[in-house]
Parts: structure tokens; C-alpha cells; sequence
């Protein structure tokens, strides 16, 4: 089937420009063309006018857990659901997160092994509405580390899904990396530090050496898979360049050494900016403890900080939110925080389209409005300028289907 849609505004990310008065032809899952919105429409194109919205690339998160309690403070809520629970539940968070405009998730770790990539599969084969889906299976982490359920008394033994990543030393990295991915997963999560919201561990504090971290990445490399790793404090971040993994996650701390390593092997940050602001109007209700709310406090502001040192220096910026940290579907007020932080809007905009897509290694496929692509689409109202309006997703289209329409006729 072939659409066209006509819009009074496109954000082309690649040039950082608002076109006027175009037209997106849609064949079938792909873009075929971009044209003049004078431009005649082949006979037999089914034209829809999305009038004065603009139209923009399907968002990108990069760090999401569709799969777990949303935001939810006590870990322990974990193991008080089934496995089958859990996947119902996340049928939910990923209707959400692509009606809110992200067409593309990179999902960074269940607790409970391999719950996402069920959910993706569900998703690939249509049975379950959401975005396209890379998955990390596990975390992989040191035993009491910030990928473990923490704060459970030490003679209870949790089920080996629950601790299906733990490792101990480099030939375990290396045995759970096979596991993980020969498991489903397309990318490997390491826990490099410990965690804001794990109790007992401290997020500047490292918990795997540099040559447990470059195990991980150099047997992902033999699938073909990257290595995302969390890690807050600078030592960790240190580690986690040098030893040349894909993404750091979090970077709260990230020093001016680590800016320097992670020009120098071309290492995404992804920083999620946005969370702070929820949780600090949330944590009561949602069960946050004091401990992990003093922890985010010191954390936020240095990560902050540090965020507006990255891009200043250039480092590339990957747009992550943590998307089950807080409710899902609320991931772009993102946006707005970036710019408050040191982007510009054009640049913000890009990280969270096409730089993501290259930090996935899926820039041939989404990422921006280009021919060959997938018809990943979404519209705002009003005008590119104002990136709030990313929170008010009024169409969405995913691989040429229309999923949500609050803007049109079709004729």
C-alpha cells in the first residue's frame, strides 16, 4: 500500500533544518521518496494532509526498561510477580512508549533474564503494539552489585533468572556474554559501578575491573553485538572507554579524563537528564527510600554539570531517559532539559533521532526522513521550535502503519 503524507513542516535532522511544504511518499514499511508539497502525487496514492503539523523522524530512547515495576522504589516488587505478570504488564508500557512517539527502544536490562526479548519477539510478529526493540536479556554484574536485587537478607537465594548475569572474575564476563547472547539478546549491559537506586552500593564506587569490561566487549564483537555499561562514577567510566564499550550510561560523574577517553574512542554518553525532575516531585509516593533520594540528589547535579562539559567538548550525545524509572510514555519532556543543559534545539532533536540510530548501529534504518528508511514518522503540533510540543504526539506511523491519528482526514 502506498500513502503520502503532506506536511507544512519536516525536521530534517540530518541538516539540522525545518523544511517547508513537503510531501513523504510511503511504500509499503519504507520511505520512497520526500518531495514539494506541489509535487504531483502518483495515481492510486492515498494522500493524507497532516495541514500545519510538523512532521519528524520517530523518536529514539536508548535507555528504557519496558519490561519490570514502573516506577516503583522497592526492587523487591520483582520477585513478587511472575515471569508471565511481568510480560503482560510490559505489553502496556510498550503501547505507550510508541504512542508517545518513540519507534525505536534500546531496552538496557530486566532483573528477571529474558523477559525483553520475549516482548520483542511479541512485538516483531505483531502480536503486541511497540516500538522496534533491541534488548540486553540481563545485566551482567558482580554479585551484589547495581544489576542485583539488593537490600534482601543474606540467606535468601533468589532463582537463577534473577541472577543469570552475576560474574565473579574475566571468564565468567566472557561465558555470561555467550549465554546472554546466544540467549536472544542484541546488545550486552554491563553494570560498571554501582547504582543510585540499589541499596548497599555506591555509584561512584567501581564493580568491574577495565579487563572484565573489555571481555564483555571483545566477545560481543564476535556476534556482532556492542557493550552498553552503567556506570556513574568517573573511575568506571574511565575503565569502561578505555576498554572501548559502545555507551556509557548515566556518566554522573564524568570527569574531564573521561570526556578526553571517550573523544578519543568515539564513546556515545547517554545521560538521563529528565528523571531527576520526576523523582523529585515522585519519590515519596513512588517508595524511594532515603537512602537512594540522597543519592540522587549528589547525583544530579553533577551529572548535570558534566553533561554541559560533554557537549561543549563534542562528545556524542545519545538520548536515554530510563524510561521505567518513571511512568512510560513521558520520555520527551526529555527534549526541553537537554536544551537546558547545553544543546540547542536542533541538536537535541538529532540525539534523539539520527545520533541515537547510529549509536544503535542502525542508522541505514532509522534515525531521520530519508529514502530506504523505514516509515518511522511522527507529527506535532505548531512548530519545530518549540520542543515541548514533542509531548503532544498527535500522528504516529511505524514501518508505513499508522498506529495513532489525532490530526487528519484521509482522502
Amino acid at each position: 500500500m502506498a500513502l503520502a503524507l503532506r506536511c507544512a513542516r519536516l525536521m530534517d535532522v540530518e541538516a539540522g533544518e525545518v523544511l517547508t511544504d513537503r510531501t513523504v511518499l510511503v511504500e509499503g514499511e519504507r520511505i520512497r521518496a520526500v518531495l514539494p508539497g506541489a509535487a504531483p502525487v502518483p495515481g492510486g496514492v492515498e494522500v493524507i494532509d497532516l495541514g500545519e503539523a510538523t512532521l519528524s523522524p520517530g523518536l529514539i530512547d536508548l535507555h528504557t526498561h519496558l519490561v519490570g515495576i514502573a516506577a516503583c522504589g522497592d526492587p523487591v516488587q520483582e520477585i513478587k510477580q511472575s515471569a508471565a505478570r511481568q510480560a503482560f504488564e510490559s505489553i502496556n508500557h510498550a503501547r505507550d512508549t510508541l504512542l508517545a512517539g518513540f519507534t525505536t527502544v534500546r531496552d538496557v536490562g530486566v532483573f528477571r533474564a529474558f523477559v525483553d526479548t520475549a516482548l520483542r519477539d511479541a512485538i516483531n510478529s505483531g502480536i503486541v503494539i511497540g516500538p522496534r526493540m533491541a534488548v540486553a536479556g540481563a545485566y551482567v554484574t558482580v554479585s551484589t552489585g547495581g544489576g542485583m536485587i539488593t537490600g534482601l537478607a543474606h540467606d535468601i537465594e533468589l532463582p537463577r533468572e534473577f541472577r543469570f548475569g552475576s560474574v565473579r572474575d574475566v571468564d565468567d564476563v566472557r561465558e555470561r556474554v555467550r549465554q546472554i547472547l546466544h540467549g536472544g539478546a542484541d546488545l550486552i549491559k554491563l553494570i560498571g559501578t554501582g547504582a543510585v537506586m540499589a541499596t548497599g552500593t555506591v555509584p561512584g564506587a567501581p564493580e568491574l575491573t577495565e579487563a572484565q569490561i573489555r571481555a564483555a566487549v571483545e566477545e560481543a564483537a564476535l556476534y556482532g553485538a556492542y557493550v552498553a555499561v552503567h556506570a556513574h562514577g568517573s573511575e568506571g567510566i574511565r575503565r569502561a572507554a578505555r576498554a572501548g564499550v559502545r555507551s556509557i550510561e548515566h556518566g554522573c560523574y564524568l570527569d574531564d579524563e573521561g570526556i578526553e577517553l571517550m573523544l578519543e574512542h568515539g564513546t556515545y554518553l547517554s545521560a538521563d537528564l529528565w528523571w531527576s525532575d520526576w523523582l523529585a516531585d515522585h519519590a515519596d509516593a513512588a517508595g524511594f527510600d532515603a537512602e537512594s533520594q540522597a543519592k540522587n540528589d549528589h547525583a544530579t547535579e553533577a551529572q548535570r554539570q558534566a553533561f554541559t562539559k560533554a557537549v561543549r567538548a563534542g562528545v556524542k550525545i545519545g538520548f536515554g531517559t530510563d524510561a521505567g524509572g518513571f511512568p512510560h510514555g513521558m520520555q520527551a519532556r526529555q527534549l526541553t532539559t537537554l536544551c537546558a543543559y547545553g544543546m540547542t534545539p536542533a541538536q537535541a532533536l538529532r540525539t534523539a533521532t539520527l545520533t541515537s540510530a547510529e549509536c544503535m548501529g542502525w542508522e541505514d534504518r532509522v534515525g531521520s526522513i530519508t529514502p530506504g528508511k523505514y516509515a518511522d514518522l511522527i507529527a506535532v503540533p505548531g512548530t519545530s521550535g518549540d520542543l515541548s510540543a514533542f509531548t503532544d504526539v498527535r500522528f504516529v506511523m511505524k514501518g508505513g502503519q499508522i498506529v495513532k491519528n489525532g490530526l487528519t482526514a484521509r482522502g
